[in-house]
């Protein structure tokens, strides 16, 4: 769907938001962002091990470090310093990327290098990249850190992969876990002995079949998009705060109202003096404390910073120090009590059974956010030519943020079932997870520190100390986690190793793709010129040929004329170049040029999208094309802010309105669609042949083209080329397309040839490129080429 706000009224929506929008927002963000905050005091204690707590000092230093972990990094770092960095109202890894890719020219990926010219914005776009400083210069020419950015790209989109599939199944069995103590509690026979093996039995079997439970519920509801699940989550974490923290202050009260004394950072200094290697381990599990920080940044698109900043500074970092610090005081006065660090066994016996069923419900929601940041870097990868092809659903049709995967949330949902039932153990997850969440941390302290320098242009000992600061927080967590790497963190470390061969293959797979196909591509005067010497005709219609190539002729179409001399009377030549910014204003979407001569009847357009636009979707997208050509033929005589290509002007032309000046739409609703693909393209081996489709009609939808009633008004050259336009579209539409088959040469290196492999089954494995484009069967032509590289 479109969407009906542009994104620059949407981003100025943001600015001038009202107190009423904040406070929707605001509430929206409690089930979608906040849940894995919220819900962290379930396992961030309970992932200690028991035989860590040696004395009252422990829970002392431990709760020191949550303090001010949540400090810094939470409330310093995310809520005031990192969410200012947005990218048009986007965050996340990639969103850094993307604008240190426009302003610092670090960008590798190939629509990044492809034909400038064509590409360029316009002086007025804000996007426009500043004046080069010194520092801007020195990244740019140094080859070796664009690699390195991408690299950091990537690494953090792996790290929020993880985080998203193993934050649930943590979340959730920490929260089954309790249930099954709970039901352990209750009495089901006067004999000890059967009572002690019923107990037994339920604390080891109900937990891992209750958590796989909720966790196929919670994937199952992921289809309803972020508002319906934000409004259906919020009320379950207010009502879990509220809890929590009144949880919290009678445990304060009533165990150790001296608690609040480990805020002064002298016991994390007692702490680290006194910790060997096994209590140092231990921070590997703190870090749990501020996991779905990265979840505020990453899900910024589907809120405003407004909202998030004031949601977490008055609720969530009060109600989290509170509740932990009340966790810290019964820990402190019973740590000689079995199961003392679990949450369950803080509660009061009176509230435990309500305390099971709200944190029941509380590990979902806590798990919203990383599936919700999950969706949204996939998303942002997909767009930037760094992840295989998914079907992506815009949500929402007025926040470009809000999406939904449903091949990667399946694929999420297994994973997590997989570590839930291999590891059926907190503690080995909650190592796993922990390294997941620092890692994430250190690639965006890493970007940060960049975008501080080099977008920012600020004083360069502020990025310096920015990254000093935080990158030395956040590494000595590294290396607590790191002491975990035998107890489940390997597993983080598998995850990883398959995700960034596939983004890897990929990127490397597309990009010389592209690279063959500009060495490869035709000049246009073999077209317009040499074409009918070989005794090409002109066929009815309109023929769309995608390509990813901006200017000259695709080696797959000059392969199919020279085999089938034919072609329609109008050629469209489409490209998508998608851009590294979240949304491409409406009227600055798509560039419209000729190919040779005004009579050859050939046209070329750029369509540019942001990562998060959905032009390609689009069911009208068709008809769209051809009244933007309509519009182009109408414009081009009094044009004078075109740009400049090498086949001559390309004019900026909006998304066309209903009432068009050059062409009107008619929908005819009672029309049966015919195939779209005339016969004499069904001969050539190579090519996919619609005649064994053609025999499924099926009713939509007719969209027919009319002249405007004013248009004896036009010229009479413009009036002619639009009414041709109008009959070719009436006589059929083909689509072209090339189907590529990637060889690697001879003699080449393991690691070229094992990218290649990854990146052909990824191709055979993902989705289709008509489907993606939405095109018919019926009219679709595929001409085979093999890419030799």
């Amino acid at each position: 769907m479109d969407p009906q706000l542009s994104p620059t009224t949407f981003v100025q929506q943001f600015k001038t938001e009202t107190w009423r929008h904040t406070l929707l927002f605001s509430f929206q963000s409690l089930g979608v962002i906040y849940g894995q905050l919220s819900s962290a005091p379930l396992y961030v204690f309970g992932t200690v091990h028991q035989k860590e707590f040696v004395s009252e000092e422990t829970a002392y230093g431990l709760f020191s470090f949550i303090f001010w972990t949540m400090t810094i990094i939470s409330l310093l770092k995310y809520a005031l310093l990192v969410l200012r960095a947005d990218d048009d109202g986007e965050g996340g890894t990639f969103a850094l990327y993307s604008i240190l890719c426009r302003h610092a020219k670090v960008g590798l990926l190939p629509n990044d290098t492809s034909a400038n010219e064509v590409m360029q914005y316009e002086e007025e776009n804000p996007f426009k990249a500043k004046v080069e400083s010194r520092a801007r210069r020195a990244i740019a020419k140094h080859k070796s850190s664009h690699y390195l950015m991408l690299f950091l790209a990537l690494f953090g989109a792996c790290m929020a992969i993880g985080d998203g599939v193993l934050t649930p199944s943590l979340s959730v069995l920490s929260a089954s876990t309790g249930f099954g103590r709970s039901m352990s509690s209750i009495t089901f026979s006067s004999s000890e002995h059967k009572q002690e093996r019923v107990s037994k039995a339920l604390k080891e079997y109900v937990p891992v079949p209750t958590a796989c439970a909720i966790l196929v519920c919670l994937f199952m509801l992921q289809h309803y998009g972020t508002r319906k699940i934000g409004f259906i989550f919020a009320p379950i974490v207010i009502i879990w705060l509220l809890f929590i923290s009144g949880v919290g202050t009678y445990n304060i009260i009533r165990w150790n109202p001296h608690i609040f004394y480990a805020i002064s950072p002298t016991y994390m200094y007692r702490f680290v003096v006194d910790a060997r290697a096994k209590g140092w381990r231990s921070l590997g599990s703190i870090i749990l404390c501020v996991a779905g920080s990265e979840a505020m940044f990453a899900g910024l698109g589907h809120f405003s910073k407004k909202s998030i900043k004031i949601t977490f500074v008055c609720l969530i970092y009060p109600v989290l120090v509170l509740s932990y610090a009340g966790q810290a005081a019964y820990i402190s006065k019973n740590y000689t009590v079995d199961g003392f660090n679990h949450l369950s066994e803080s509660v009061p016996r009176h509230f435990r059974h309500v305390f099971v069923v709200l944190s029941l419900f509380a590990s979902a929601v806590g798990s919203q956010a990383t599936i919700t940041a999950s969706f949204s870097i996939i998303n942002q990868c997909l767009a930037l030519g760094c992840f295989p092809r998914v079907k992506v659903i815009h949500t929402s049709d007025k926040i470009h943020g809000q999406v939904y995967i449903p091949d990667i949330n399946w694929l999420l949902m297994v994973l997590s079932l997989s570590a839930t039932l291999g590891f059926h153990d907190i503690v080995k997850i909650g190592s796993a997870t922990g390294l997941a969440v620092v890692s994430g941390m250190l690639v965006t302290t890493c970007l940060m520190s960049l975008v501080i320098a080099l977008y920012w242009e600020n004083n360069l000992i502020e990025s310096v100390c920015f990254l000093i600061f935080f990158g030395f927080v956040e590494a000595m967590y590294v290396s607590a986690c790191m002491l975990n790497m035998h107890k489940g963190a390997w597993f983080l470390v598998v995850l990883f190793l398959l995700s960034f061969t596939v983004m890897l293959s990929w990127h490397y797979g597309t990009l010389k793709k592209y690279e063959f196909d500009l060495e490869n591509k035709v000049s246009i005067e073999w077209l317009t010129d040499l074409s009918p010497g070989l005794g090409v005709s002109r066929v009815p219609g309109i023929g769309f040929i995608y390509t990813d190539i901006v200017t000259g002729i695709p080696a797959f179409f000059s392969h199919f004329v020279t085999n089938l001399p034919a072609f329609h009377q109008v050629l469209i030549f489409v490209s998508f170049k998608s851009l590294p910014v979240p949304c491409v204003h409406p009227s600055k979407r798509y560039l419209i040029g000729r190919v040779g001569h005004r009579d050859y009847k050939i046209y070329r357009c750029v369509v540019r999208c942001g990562y998060h636009d959905n032009s390609r979707d689009s069911d009208d997208f068709e008809e769209e094309i051809i009244r933007t050509i309509g519009e182009f033929i109408s414009l081009e005589e009094n044009d004078f802010e075109s740009l400049t290509s090498p086949e001559g002007r390309m004019i900026v032309v909006g998304k066309p309105t209903s009432d068009g000046n050059a062409l009107v739409p008619r929908i005819d609703s009672h029309s049966f669609v015919p195939p779209e693909s005339p016969p004499i393209f069904t001969n050539n081996e190579n090519q996919r042949s619609p005649i064994a489709e053609t025999s499924v009609v099926k009713k939509r939808k007719k969209v027919r083209f009319m002249l405007p009633p004013n248009s004896p008004k036009m010229r009479v050259c413009v009036r002619e080329e639009l009414q041709e336009l109008v009959d070719a579209r009436e006589s059929g539409t083909a689509y072209f397309l090339g189907q590529s088959h990637l060889r690697v040469r001879n003699g080449s290196n393991f690691l070229k040839r094992f990218l290649i492999m990854t990146y052909t089954f990824c191709d055979k494995n993902s989705r289709e490129p008509p489907v993606a484009l939405n095109i018919p069967h019926a009219a679709l032509v595929e001409v085979g080429m093999v890419y030799t590289i």
